[in-house]
């Protein structure tokens, strides 16, 4: 039996840190209007809201037959204090905030709260950028936004370390 891991490249692992917060799916009957002029929002000055979109405005997938539904995605500070709080007190305060945030958006019918505990990086693996080969023989490489960054641009540079690191392999 090998170890496929060894123990600098286990503290390293453990080092990387996420953010962590709550989404809230808002979801309507078909024909229900939502009065907003967007598909999606970024939030700046609400401390518990960062981003709301109109989900099927935002992906164009507007149908007559499927309801709109409205997705609400909080701030770092606010998941990371209500991280153990009671998820029916979490919406509630979710709630509270949109109401403010948009006026206009009528009564869903049905919600759902969803906590992430882990959402994005905020500390990514040191002194590996893109990619870690954790074992030559057989190759085993890991990669991902914990290695680089959690947006698009970390998301493909992780995908072209790990591509320079397999080629010598192949």
């Amino acid at each position: 039996l090998f170890t496929v891991i060894n123990e600098s490249q286990k503290q390293r692992l453990e080092s990387v840190s996420y953010s962590s917060r709550y989404a809230l799916g808002l979801f309507y009957e078909a024909g229900t209007g939502l009065a907003v002029p967007w598909a999606a929002r970024y939030i700046a000055d609400n401390p518990c809201i960062r981003f709301i979109s109109v989900d099927n405005k935002k992906r164009n997938i507007e149908s007559p037959g499927a309801g709109p539904s409205v997705v609400v995605h909080t701030t770092v500070t606010f998941g990371s204090e209500h991280l153990d709080s009671d998820p029916a007190e979490v919406q509630q305060i979710i709630l509270s905030h949109l109401q403010s945030v948009v006026p206009s958006l009528p009564k869903p019918s049905s919600i759902k709260c969803q906590k992430w505990r882990y959402s994005q990086v905020t500390r990514a693996v040191p002194n590996c950028p893109g990619q870690m080969i954790l074992h030559a023989q057989p190759l085993l490489i890991c990669g991902g936004d914990g290695f680089t960054r959690s947006n698009f641009d970390g998301c493909i540079e992780s995908a072209m370390s790990l591509a320079e690191a397999v080629n010598p392999h192949l």
